[in-house]
């Protein structure tokens, strides 16, 4: 089914059908939809009710990056079951997070938040920023993101980003329904990155080979993970000065010693 829908995309976007981007733009279509039913839900939450669905949010996003991790670590042969990448774990957060806290993205990322704060006449909104943080690094984070905007530029595929969509809009829905409406505008990094993606494909498809995605797959959930525990227990791990560890988990898949 997976091969017919991506013939029929590519097969439309030949005959000009489909234009480049069409995925990033429903898929913050389902992050805007998704925060605007949280932000009317939430107008009618007492406080107690937001706190305990942060606590279920942050529990949600934890044990996704378990599976997706453990999904990565672990494979089953004829042997039984193997694990492996911890060398290229420890080799992509180790450069990722010293090259990360150099750049000091959190820093700058939470001083667009802020700015977006002001733009948008919520300077009374003390989780603002936060959610804004949390929800863009989850939904943005992940092979997902990457290689869907990089099918969408090549061959017009944008089934992947449109069960993306769904995925998002879901998880959106519930962090703006406990967090607030900064968590909406994590629509900008999705569309700046996933567009940014889409218009580059063409150079980075080749780098994205299957053990590439897979190290990528593995690093980014693990750094998903960490947003959860952000969450959940109030902790304050820089999760964005982690992001470049996703560089280096693709250039490790073309490393001989891993």
């Amino acid at each position: 089914f997976t091969e017919h829908v991506s013939h029929r995309f590519t097969s439309m976007q030949n005959r000009g059908y489909i234009m480049p981007g069409l995925g990033t733009v429903i898929n913050c279509a389902g992050v805007i939809g998704g925060g605007l039913l949280g932000l009317t839900i939430k107008r009618g939450l007492p406080e107690r009710f937001q706190n305990i669905l942060i606590q279920a949010v942050g529990l949600c996003v934890i044990f996704l990056g378990i599976s997706g991790t453990l999904q990565e670590i672990f494979s089953v042969g004829e042997k039984g079951i193997a694990s492996g990448g911890t060398m290229m774990m420890i080799f992509s957060l180790s450069l990722g997070a010293l090259l990360g806290e150099l750049l000091n993205i959190e820093k700058h990322t939470e001083e667009f938040g802020e700015w977006i704060k002001i733009k948008s006449g919520s300077g009374g909104d003390t989780k603002f920023v936060d959610g804004f943080v949390s929800t863009s690094l989850t939904i943005c984070i992940g092979a997902m993101a990457v290689v869907g905007a990089i099918r969408d530029g090549i061959t017009g595929d944008i089934s992947m980003l449109c069960a993306k969509a769904v995925l998002d809009a879901i998880i959106v829905f519930v962090m703006v329904s406990s967090i607030g409406k900064g968590c909406i505008f994590s629509v900008i990094p999705l569309g700046l990155f996933q567009g940014g993606i889409t218009l580059l494909s063409r150079v980075i498809e080749p780098l994205l080979t299957g053990q590439a995605v897979s190290n990528m797959s593995l690093v980014g959930s693990m750094l998903i993970f960490c947003v959860g525990v952000n969450l959940m227990f109030h902790q304050k791990i820089k999760v964005a000065n982690m992001l470049p560890a996703l560089i280096f988990a693709v250039i490790s898949a073309f490393l001989p010693f891993f």
